[in-house]
């Protein structure tokens, strides 16, 4: 796909961390970029510094995502990119020893559901409106209209001891790519996921330094904490590489999580 200021796409999470790296990747390309996220300070300041938009938008609301991107299309036309960084989600052990009782404790069913809800259905939300509109654009070569990138994450494979929530819905985003790349093959939609490993973002700013270290020593190499610009040049090539389809990637330094 050629990217440039005919382009138009959508961030989600793109006020920090890894969509903020990619929202500026986009906009520094030429990309007219539509930020959604729930931060309005952050959002509108991120959104000016690109030149770009910003539409508050929860993720887990299907007519807070519709008006967004009813928005952010009224501003800047169809997208024909899509990047799914935003998420929440909640931790638990599936059982934990509960020091009160002398028993176990079984992480609810309606946490469990509330990260599926935040992760796994707010990615297919995301992706699939984002389809319906690029569904309607003019072919580029090879009769593509657009690519929808998802951010899954190692844990989707190695995830740790209270991890169970997280991992599983991340690998449920995993799940999405190939199915939901060959529903839309037919339209010249591509479909991709991303699986970072350990990075430095906002959600890991305050970590006590020992902690840091600690975690920059198991990657193999480098032995650092990945960067959101790292995340937002793979993004880039998978936006612009047409035969980038149906794949879900690690971006990790080689790193494999422990259990704990």
């Amino acid at each position: 796909m050629i990217i440039d200021s005919s382009t138009a796409a959508v961030v989600t999470g793109g006020a920090s961390g890894l969509g903020r790296a990619t929202a500026e990747a986009l906009a520094a390309a030429g990309v007219k970029v539509a930020i959604f996220d729930i931060n309005d300070a952050l959002g509108e300041e991120v959104a000016k510094a690109i030149g770009g938009l910003f539409v508050h938008v929860d993720i887990t609301d299907e007519q807070s995502v519709l008006d967004g991107y009813a928005k952010a299309r009224a501003a800047h036309g169809q997208e024909r990119i899509a990047v799914h960084c935003a998420m929440t989600s909640r931790r638990g052990k599936t059982l934990a020893y509960d020091k009160e009782t002398g028993g176990f404790r079984r992480t609810p069913t309606e946490d469990y559901a509330y990260g599926v809800a935040g992760i796994l259905t707010a990615s297919y939300r995301i992706g699939s409106i984002a389809a319906e509109g690029m569904a309607t654009l003019p072919e580029l070569e090879d009769g593509e209209r657009g690519v929808i990138i998802f951010t899954a994450s190692v844990a989707a494979q190695d995830a740790q001891i209270g991890q169970v929530i997280y991992g599983s819905a991340k690998a449920g985003v995993n799940g999405l790519v190939l199915p939901m790349a060959r529903d839309l093959m037919d339209l010249g939609i591509r479909v991709n996921s991303i699986m970072p490993g350990v990075f430095e973002t906002p959600l890991l700013g305050n970590m006590n330094p020992k902690v840091k270290e600690s975690l920059e020593a198991s990657v193999p190499f480098p032995k650092r904490l990945g960067k959101a610009s790292e995340y937002a040049s793979l993004a880039m090539e998978m936006a612009r590489n047409s035969y980038f389809n149906g794949q879900t990637v690690r971006l990790d330094g080689a790193i494999r999580m422990a259990p704990r």
